[in-house]
């Protein structure tokens, strides 16, 4: 019997692992659907790319009420009736661009699904938010930045949109101070993070507000505890675990105790700016536990790097983190792309980037980096989830034996 949270914490956690064997054995949704099939209203899932792709099936109401929960959230970001939403996402199995269509309008916004991924579409995304203004922006920290950095190429100052917004999920950034403050400065507009899981939709049961950076905890529609990733029991405020997650209102392919794999710290949003009294991530959710990898017995999140990078006058806004082991040490190659008036420079501007790097590298992580600068625009954007980090001997190699690349 559960008689209280502390009981509840000994309800055993469901693995995304267990999910996917569940729609394996009883297709295409699994055994816990809990909704005759007639009653699935939308279907979208994962990509699939590295496995089995997982089906979400949202029965008719739950849409709805998803709808509802989102549009609170999003007044809460200071959103209201008749502002222009403009959704800089793909459209497809992703629940990230549907949930926040879905909330505005159900606010009564003037929603603008422009989507993403096809050819030339960035360049179209600036003309269009020059043209038509938007209030807010949805979409990842990557892709925004990627949305400045071509719209500044054809001459265009992203300030000129008018956003006053810019709202996240999908990967973390918008909670890292350093490239948080990076798309604020480029838009002169309020960056605010947000997104849990796509399988816990309303997944903006993690978001914060007009007033209180991170994220506050929605616990309303999803009950939210931050557990000990072995024990799973719940920590204390101010320390760090992973995200468990509860459906309170859905129907449809309910969780209960959802373990996210998330690495986070809370507390207990007895100092919430905005007056919500909703626990807080201060910091956001700001990685992966199987993210996490280690050099020399150091444990490195990729967060960590991307906030120092932010901070580098010089840093053109994309890298790559190239990790191996070369012969009996663990290595760590930080590949990261140079402004264009930097890279123009020269040799000896591009040296005192690559030594500003290397040096701020190894202090945050307490091991050595090596920093190899690239040109501008050489590795490539992406209009979705930034993935960065490569675990290639062979790339690593070859990268070492070119020399330092200029």
């Amino acid at each position: 019997h559960v008689n209280s949270l502390e009981d509840f914490e000994r309800v055993p956690v469901v693995t995304k692992a267990e999910l996917r064997q569940s729609q394996a054995d009883n297709e295409p949704f699994g055994d816990y659907l809990c909704v005759p099939e007639s009653e699935v209203h939308h279907i979208h899932g994962t990509s699939g790319t590295t496995g089995r792709p997982t089906a979400f099936a949202i029965g008719r109401d739950d849409w709805q009420a998803i709808a509802n929960n989102q549009a609170r959230v999003m007044w809460g970001m200071g959103l209201r009736p008749g502002d222009i939403i403009f959704i800089g996402s793909v459209f497809s199995l992703y629940m990230g661009s549907w949930g926040t269509m879905i909330g505005s309008e159900r606010l009564r916004a003037k929603c603008f699904p422009f989507g993403a991924g096809a050819t030339g579409m960035t360049s179209r995304a600036a003309l269009w938010m020059q043209l038509t203004k938007p209030k807010a922006f949805y979409g990842t920290p990557s892709y925004a930045l990627h949305i400045a950095e071509i719209a500044q190429g054809e001459g265009i100052d992203p300030r000129d949109f008018g956003l006053e917004l810019l709202f996240f999920s999908g990967e973390p950034g918008a909670s890292i101070p350093s490239g948080k403050g990076r798309i604020e400065d480029l838009y002169a507009a309020r960056v605010i993070d947000s997104g849990s899981m796509a399988e816990m939709t309303p997944w903006m049961n993690c978001a914060g507000t007009r007033e209180t950076d991170g994220m506050l905890l929605w616990q309303d529609f999803v009950y939210t505890e931050v557990c000990d990733p072995k024990s799973f029991s719940r920590v204390g405020w101010g320390e760090q675990g992973t995200p468990v997650y509860t459906h309170l209102e859905r129907t449809s392919q309910p969780m209960i105790r959802l373990l996210s794999g998330d690495l986070t710290h809370w507390t207990d949003g007895a100092d919430n700016p905005c007056g919500r009294t909703y626990p807080r991530l201060p910091d956001g959710i700001y990685g992966r536990i199987d993210d996490m990898f280690t050099i020399r017995g150091e444990n490195i999140y990729p967060s960590a790097i991307d906030g120092v990078l932010n901070e580098l006058p010089g840093y053109g806004g994309e890298h790559r983190i190239i990790i191996t082991r070369d012969g009996a040490m663990d290595e760590l190659l930080v590949k990261m792309d140079a402004l264009e008036d930097v890279y123009a420079q020269g040799e000896d501007a591009l040296s005192e980037l690559r030594g500003r790097a290397e040096k701020d590298l190894s202090i945050v992580l307490g091991v050595r980096a090596r920093v190899e600068i690239a040109a501008a625009g050489e590795i490539p954007r992406t209009d979705f989830k930034a993935r960065r980090v490569v675990d290639d001997r062979d790339l690593f190699k070859s990268l070492m034996s070119g020399g330092r690349e200029t």
